[in-house]
């Protein structure tokens, strides 16, 4: 989902990178990216001030031709109506620029919350009354989703949004190429992990019987250009470490990365690490950060870092690896706008000139 107008249609970038106090900065970054010529920005939620459809209603509000999206929302954090319901809204305010990424959500945070684990399934049964709620039929369902007497939206409806899958593992990913508009990967995937997400995507596509160049893969890049080290620490390394910290959640990454379970271990087994009170990106402090950069090879952290040139550069190693697009993570539209001149003129290079034209 992109706007083929924008200079940029196969970069996006996410708003509000990372924490936030301050909701409202969500309308500078989104301006900025629009102005920087991004196809697409999008939006992760947490639950403080971080709620995805007051955010992508403020977004759409202020931006004209720059597609706005939810990357990701819970399947299972609202009703599957009020869900629906919140896209067609969005759909209406932008002109059709939104689309609506969904995922299972964080394993250990759902069962904090009481909620269902969520599982492929889920999802399956979520898209497909998705579709059926914004063609305006009415729906009575039974399934592994719930059990909805009868759902409506109203007369008349139809809404043709993009739905995005926003994770990674090589089963769902096979799974979304075979249902979804497009897919969102994960931060932190090696040039050969992603390699082996596009294959799954595009095999599950086929299996399906549809198009695979259909189904866009999207890269999520972390980006930290021309930072100093307390930077890099707060937008690379902690926010891996917190992914390594998350039961459940560091396992699939390191598998889908074909990392040493080992290393995760030991990791986990630090001092510093488990003493942590909370989300490490949350409340460590530098000098804990120093240390847990220590315990992290350097392999274990893909990611864009460095002068303009090298994180350029690393964007194209992502469409070499196979991605259509790629989503910036990490650094507001105002840290990564050096990034974006030292990438056009890549971009405008004999070799890597048909990347221009392919739609995303």
């Amino acid at each position: 989902m992109t706007n083929p107008l924008s200079e940029f249609p196969e970069l996006g970038c996410y708003l509000l990178p990372g924490h936030t106090d301050n909701p409202a900065d969500i309308i500078s970054e989104v301006r900025q990216a629009e102005r920087l010529g991004l196809g697409s920005a999008w939006i992760s939620e947490r639950f403080d001030v971080k709620e995805a459809a007051s955010l992508a209603g403020a977004a759409g509000a202020v931006t004209d031709r720059i597609c706005i999206g939810t990357a990701a929302t819970n399947i299972n954090t609202r009703h599957p109506l009020v869900t629906a319901s919140m896209a067609t809204t969005l759909h209406k305010l932008t002109h059709g620029r939104f689309a609506l990424g969904i995922a299972r959500g964080v394993g250990i945070r759902g069962d904090l919350m009481g909620l269902t684990p969520q599982t492929n399934a889920h999802l399956k049964e979520f898209v497909e009354l998705m579709h059926k709620l914004w063609r305006g039929e009415r729906v009575s369902h039974q399934g592994k989703l719930g059990d909805f007497p009868y759902l409506h939206m109203k007369d008349g409806m139809s809404a043709d949004i993009p739905l995005m899958f926003v994770g990674f593992g090589i089963k769902s990913l096979e799974m979304a190429g075979g249902l979804f508009d497009g897919v969102i990967l994960h931060t932190f995937l090696s040039d050969d992990a992603l390699q082996r997400s596009v294959r799954a995507v595009r095999r599950g596509a086929e299996v399906a019987g549809r198009d695979p160049a259909t189904v866009k893969v999207w890269s999520v890049l972390a980006t930290s250009c021309n930072d100093d080290d307390e930077a890099v620490l707060r937008k690379i390394v902690a926010r891996m470490a917190t992914y390594m910290q998350a039961p459940g959640y560091g396992e699939l990454l390191f598998a889908s990365n074909e990392w040493d379970p080992e290393l995760l271990k030991a990791f986990r087994a630090d001092s510093v690490v488990a003493s942590m009170s909370g989300g490490i990106d949350s409340v460590a402090t530098l000098e804990q950060l120093r240390h847990i950069r220590d315990l992290i090879p350097a392999y274990c952290l893909p990611a864009a870092v460095g002068s303009p040139e090298q994180c350029a550069q690393r964007f194209v190693d992502q469409f070499d690896a196979g991605a259509d697009g790629i989503i910036i993570h990490a650094s507001t539209a105002d840290e990564f706008a050096p990034v974006i001149t030292a990438y056009k003129a890549c971009r405008d290079s004999k070799r890597f000139a048909d990347r221009t034209n392919r739609p995303v």
